[in-house]
């Protein structure tokens, strides 16, 4: 009788090594996938890993480009930001892992999928929905939400021991005091010694960026040029360095936004499933693209249109954070946005330095400033005597009010 497939997002670390083999004494037929998504990872080695330990395939997808362009240049276009802080660099990166998982399983028949996120954090949400929303007959299994799985491991202990037990290969090098995540986007830290919100990051923690005060006291100039709300061309105004690939240019501005400091978070998030979680964030490019574009919006974007688009932004970005990206209001949101990117295209000048991202200046051909009209110096076609109209309109209702409640005063 044939084995049951399951196609299991694959890392090569500890814990989906130990999941990997823990499925197959559990008699399933193992598939890896791992999914690049422009992790420092060496790909070749966890394959051979993989089927080491007994894999009966292993897939490595390239999924750098596709994320760029049809996951972080959308958020781009929104301004998306969770809580004000945090860029959602490893939510973007979780719908299109999930999304190849499944295409993947269709492929090869495989009735299951499998992860290897914890019960709490936000991972296995992002990760299930899109399996579901994908392919609703679906099954999962996430090992640790299985009691037998969590009996067997109480933690880091037990997994390097059952690892020995099984002739899994460890890496022999010292496990950093905290969690990462890596892809194109960002790097977080998270878990381990930074549980405490009192332990401050240090500098031999980054490893996309240095500090804001590590940083060349020397300035650097960039224009970001921008279409229909997406960034399409980025030149180095001081060594004329000039990009337009989408891959290359997410690239280019992390390396130099790393250069310069640009992208530290450190903050306390709420997690979707009602935990709070403190993470350290490194996230230069998305910083300096999400400056640039909102600035450029600052020109080219009806006040009304804005307003609503920001009204909608915040709800996109939760709806990123919380892995509903495939989701009939993601689809709604999406529809909106880009309507309202039609016209935002130009150029932001902007300076780099020691962690900030200044603003120069910027033009547009879709640019509703007009220089005339806003002059204190020349009357550019507006007359000044009907503000008088306009302010004593919008006082009515206050004066209304006001009169009430000085008569409830006496």
């Amino acid at each position: 009788m044939a084995k049951e497939k399951i196609v299991l997002a694959y890392s090569g670390g500890l814990d989906t090594s130990v999941i990997l083999k823990w499925l197959l004494d559990k008699n399933y037929e193992i598939i890896a996938y791992i999914a690049d998504v422009g992790q420092d990872e060496d790909f070749e080695a966890a394959k051979e890993k993989a089927l080491k330990i007994g894999a009966s395939k292993v897939y490595i997808e390239d999924l750098k480009r596709e994320l760029v362009t049809d996951y972080v240049f959308p958020a781009i276009k929104a301004n998306a930001i969770y809580e004000g802080r945090y860029m959602l660099g490893t939510s973007l990166a979780r719908p299109i892992i999930a999304k190849r998982q499944i295409e993947i399983a269709a492929a090869e028949n495989a009735a299951y999928v499998g992860h290897g996120a914890t019960g709490k954090g936000n991972d296995q949400v992002r990760f299930e929905l899109t399996y579901y929303a994908l392919n609703p007959s679906i099954k999962v299994i996430a090992p640790w939400k299985m009691q037998e799985f969590l009996d067997q491991f109480k933690g880091r202990t037990d997994m390097l021991k059952y690892a020995e037990e099984k002739g899994i290969p460890v890496k022999a090098t010292l496990k950093k005091p905290y969690s990462e995540d890596d892809n194109l986007i960002h790097i977080s830290h998270e878990a381990g010694i930074l549980e405490d919100p009192l332990h401050p990051w240090s500098a031999d923690m980054l490893t996309k960026m240095v500090r804001p005060q590590d940083a060349p006291d020397k300035e650097t100039k960039l224009a970001i040029y921008f279409k229909d709300g997406i960034p399409v061309k980025v030149v180095n105004k001081d060594d004329g360095t000039t990009v337009t690939d989408p891959l290359e240019l997410l690239n280019y501005v992390n390396k130099i936004g790393g250069e310069n400091g640009i992208g530290i978070c450190d903050m306390v998030e709420n997690r979707f499933i009602g935990i709070k979680s403190r993470g350290v964030y490194e996230t230069p490019g998305y910083t300096i693209l999400r400056t640039a574009h909102m600035d450029i919006e600052g020109v080219a974007m009806d006040r009304e249109v804005m307003r609503l688009r920001n009204m909608l932004a915040e709800k996109f970005a939760e709806l990123i954070y919380n892995g509903f990206w495939y989701s009939p209001e993601m689809d709604f949101l999406l529809a909106a946005i880009n309507k309202s990117q039609e016209l935002i295209d130009g150029v932001v000048y902007v300076t780099l330095y020691k962690g900030n991202v200044l603003v120069d200046g910027r033009e547009s051909p879709s640019s509703l400033y007009n220089q005339d009209l806003s002059s204190m110096d020349i009357e550019g076609g507006f007359d000044q005597k009907d503000s008088a109209g306009f302010i004593k309109i919008n006082a009515v209702r206050l004066m209304a009010h006001n009169a009430i409640v000085r008569r409830q005063k006496k």
